[in-house]
């Protein structure tokens, strides 16, 4: 205490100036017109700087979580594209029969959202670690997607996280369609650029293009149909001759990969006790 009164006696003459110029600056600002219009403007502009840098700060913490929504509502809205897309070549004309079938094409897809903590690309046999398990729900050859196509299937869980073979991994083997046809084959990576793929087993009597689409063919329990891919770069011959070898361009940029979800299918479980049970009859 004795040192802030001696402070005080030191200074008090500043002190006294301060007071008196804040005295003068509000009776400045407050009897003249001019000047109270430039403080009001002024102060509403640095306020309004201020709420916006603490608006765009709260949009930057919120971004991962914007991210797999858009993910997820992104993943939907292929399906329902699809569907869609079916019913008008069909033209059916029954509005209530194509809801119908919608709602039933899509009411056993569960999403659970993750995050990649790891990732690689340049391996031959690339692996990506998410930050779901089986606490989450999470169980090994459930498929993996983000928004703008499939990821790859998941290959071991611990109960917090999980091992996904990506798209990008030598030992990937996805079966896929050309949309609008029915002929499908086997995607594969022939471990050379990220961004590309190789679509095996085409036969040669099938009609296509540079530029379609490639798809999932739904012919298993662990992607549904219609799942986009990516897209026909280059059409070339099979190895023996007898089919066709398609180089697609993928649909997702590995290196910048960030948010998924997983696809937890209603009956996926059931189905693969099934075709288990089935195994030695088929082996025998």
């Amino acid at each position: 205490m004795r040192a802030l009164l001696d402070f005080i006696a030191k200074y008090y003459h500043w002190l006294l100036f301060f007071v008196l110029e804040g005295f003068c600056i509000v009776l400045l600002f407050q009897f003249n017109h001019y000047q109270n219009s430039v403080w009001l403007t002024t102060a509403n502009t640095v306020v309004g700087r201020i709420n916006d840098w603490e608006q765009q700060a709260l949009r930057y913490i919120t971004l991962g979580d914007v991210n797999q929504a858009l993910t997820q509502r992104n993943i939907m809205l292929e399906q329902n594209n699809l569907v869609l897309a079916e019913h008008i070549a069909a033209l059916t004309h029954d509005s209530t029969r194509s809801e119908k079938l919608q709602a039933e094409r899509l009411e056993d897809i569960k999403l659970i959202p993750a995050r990649v903590t790891t990732n690689s690309v340049m391996r031959r046999d690339n692996l990506i670690t998410i930050n779901v398990g089986e606490l989450d729900g999470v169980r090994p050859e459930m498929g993996v997607v983000s928004g703008t196509g499939i990821v790859g299937i998941v290959y071991m869980t611990s109960p917090h996280y999980s091992i996904v073979m990506p798209l990008l991994n030598s030992h990937s083997n996805i079966s896929c369609r050309l949309r609008g046809t029915e002929y499908f084959g086997y995607l594969k990576w022939d471990g050379q650029h990220p961004l590309y793929t190789v679509l095996d087993d085409i036969p040669r009597h099938a009609r296509f293009k540079v530029g379609d689409i490639v798809e999932t063919s739904g012919f298993s329990n662990v992607f549904p149909p219609g799942l986009f891919i990516g897209k026909v770069e280059k059409i070339e011959n099979s190895d023996d001759g007898l089919s066709y070898k398609l180089r697609v361009h993928l649909s997702i940029d590995f290196a910048r990969l960030h948010d998924v979800a997983v696809i937890a299918q209603q009956f996926q479980a059931e189905v693969r006790t099934l075709e288990q049970r089935a195994d030695p009859l088929i082996n025998h």
